[in-house]
């Protein structure tokens, strides 16, 4: 439909004086991968993607499986959660969409589960829920997180600590620094009352340099995989770094409250 002359002229004469701005687009927030610290995933991207600036990550390179499922997954970025399960007329499946203001959105597709509430207020680093492989009704996918970024709606190129993600390449690693702290994280060491063995490596085998009191606080320098134990929080094969730099104490994870199922800090 045209409109008339005199609508268009008024509408020119609005902007021309400044009655009407356009709108202009808000920063970008500080976007961290979304799984935890120190954690390396595998991402895929590719023209006939859904959404052209999507990545598809798994844990480990090719052939794809079900490997990854019940991985935890983390908030890139602070923000109010929004969650479906499922997302209604599409292939998302369960889905945690966060905003984070001002247009700023990040959807984490396919869920496994979901651990935050509808409405909810989230932190980054802060476990959203596990990976999966939900999708519509007779689809049948792999597992793997699928994640994009959005502002006002449209997807954007994907940008992690900082710097934009490669596209049109498969298997490219990234690293997670979602809420590394250069002066480590925190723990509790949790015994059923009795001392835990600190160890000079990963694992029971290494030799005892000291032990820690039940409920002694802690700080995670680094953490690294080993020997698995069955302790306090489970069974775990992450093992946390508590001594200086350059030092090797480590004590089982498993015996450790940290707030999180996953790591906390960077590999050592």
């Amino acid at each position: 439909m045209k409109r008339s002359l005199r609508t268009m002229l008024s509408c020119i004469s609005v902007v021309a004086f400044g009655l009407i701005a356009p709108a202009a687009n808000a920063a970008r927030p500080a976007f961290q991968m979304p799984f935890p610290c120190g954690q390396t995933w595998y991402g895929d991207t590719y023209p006939g993607h859904g959404l052209r600036y999507a990545v598809d990550l798994n844990h480990k390179p090719r052939p794809l499986s079900d490997a990854d499922l019940g991985s935890t997954v983390v908030a890139s970025a602070g923000g109010t959660a929004h969650t479906y399960n499922p997302h209604p007329g599409t292939g998302y499946g369960r889905l945690v969409v966060i905003d984070h203001g001002g247009g700023w959105q990040t959807y984490y597709a396919h869920l496994n589960s979901i651990s935050v509430g509808n409405g909810a207020s989230v932190s980054q680093g802060q476990k959203i829920g596990t990976l999966g492989k939900t999708t519509r009704p007779g689809n049948s996918i792999s597992a793997h997180l699928h994640y994009e970024q959005r502002l006002n709606g449209d997807d954007q190129k994907i940008v992690w600590n900082g710097a934009t993600i490669v596209y049109d390449q498969y298997e490219v690693a990234y690293k997670s620094r979602n809420s590394c702290s250069a002066g480590g994280a925190t723990g509790t060491v949790k015994t059923s009352g009795s001392p835990l063995n600190v160890r000079s490596g990963p694992g029971t085998g290494y030799s005892i340099v000291g032990s820690l009191a039940n409920g002694a606080s802690v700080t995670i320098r680094c953490q690294k995989t080993g020997e698995s134990v069955s302790g306090t929080y489970g069974t775990s094969n992450l093992w946390n770094n508590i001594g200086a730099s350059g030092s090797n104490r480590y004590i089982p994870d498993a015996y450790t409250y940290t707030g999180s199922d996953g790591r906390v800090a960077p590999d050592c």
